[in-house]
Parts: structure tokens; sequence; C-alpha cells
């Protein structure tokens, strides 16, 4: 069923998914992040939402939840009832269903799903991360570095409060050569790499906080 002519904009779906999930892990590796790229390219939620494209992106909760998120709930759930609808088929007549008459079923099914899922992610999510706050914003402010062991080129996740008290997640590395950051240790970022990466040094006051 894979790879059968009928099915390919659900192989193509499943082959889109893991794709996503590849470039966001190397993305994480190397200090950025897919998902916030992405999201800047979307207006935040409430902000001129005029046209049907912009209400239809505030209906699936886009700008509430990570874009990312909402891409793999697309297709994982188009993949997913495409790839039902075509072993029900198959079972009851012994042919495929038609591709353009899978496709529309599918994408019926799936965009209320998205919808649905997307209302409740967004409920659970904490709205403690912002995108319309500049990442630049944050040097001089100190990070608590919550996983991994940082070494310069190897930056680790850290999380820091900007002006408003929302924590961020980004990526932190030793601004010295020889220094580590190991996972609770709090970090003065110094400057900003690239993206959510920094460079930074421990604390020199930590009893000020």
């Amino acid at each position: 069923m894979l790879f059968a002519p009928e099915t390919w904009p659900f192989t193509v779906a499943s082959f889109l998914l893991l794709l996503f999930a590849l470039v966001e892990c190397l993305a994480m590796v190397i200090g950025a992040s897919l998902s916030q790229s992405l999201q800047q390219l979307f207006p935040d939620p409430g902000e001129g939402i005029a046209g049907p494209f912009d209400k239809l992106l505030d209906w699936l909760s886009v700008g509430r939840v990570p874009f990312v998120v909402l891409v793999v709930l697309f297709l994982a759930s188009f993949a997913l009832t495409g790839f039902a609808l075509n072993l029900i088929v198959r079972q009851f007549f012994g042919v495929w269903a038609p591709t353009w008459i899978a496709v529309m079923v599918a994408l019926i099914v799936t965009l209320p799903l998205v919808r649905l899922c997307g209302a409740g992610l967004a409920r659970v999510i904490p709205q403690d991360q912002t995108y319309a706050v500049s990442f630049e914003s944050l040097v001089g402010r100190v990070a608590t570095v919550v996983t991994g062991t940082a070494r310069p080129g190897y930056p680790a996740q850290a999380k820091v409060a900007n002006e408003h008290g929302q924590m961020l997640y980004v990526m932190v590395e030793p601004e010295a050569q020889g220094m580590t950051f190991q996972s609770g240790e709090q970090v003065l970022l110094t400057r900003q790499l690239a993206g959510n990466r920094f460079a930074g040094e421990l604390n020199p006051w930590p009893d000020l906080l």
C-alpha cells in the first residue's frame, strides 16, 4: 500500500513527516529552531486577522501552538486518514480508492482534527514563550542550563527570563576554551552567536539572584 500509485500523496506526507523530524533534530544540534524560524512567517494571534487565509491560520491555532507541531499533526493525520480509507476500500471493493477522492476525504477529516488537537495543545502548552521578543535582548541576562553539558562549539539547552518575566529556551556554550557548563548552573549570556544560540560565562554574581 505504501508504494501503490493511488496512495502516493499519503506516502509523500509520511516521508515529509520524517523529514521535518530530522531537520528539527539537526536544527537543535546546531543551536537553531526550525519551529521558531517558520513561526516568524505567520502573524501573531489576534494581530490583524482579516483575510481568509489569516482566519484559517487562526482557526488552526497557528501562533498559539508551535508551527512545526501543527505541521506534524497535519501530515500524520493526513497520512493515517488516507491509508485507513484505502484499507477500507480495498477490503470491501478489492481496489484502492481513487487518489483525488481519497485526498479530499483525508483533508475534510484532517483539518478539523488539527483544529481540535491544536486548540487542546494551546490550553496545555505553558504560555511562557513569546516570539515577539528579540533574542538579542537576552544578552546580559542569566540563564539556567536545563539539559546536557555545554562545551565550546557544543551548546546545551538553557532557560532564561525576558524583560516580561516570560521563560524562553535558548542554546548556550562557554565563551572561553576549556570551560564547561553543567545542568543546573547559572550562565551570564555575554553575546548572541546566531538565532537562539548564545555564548556565556558562569554567573559572576550568583548571590544577587
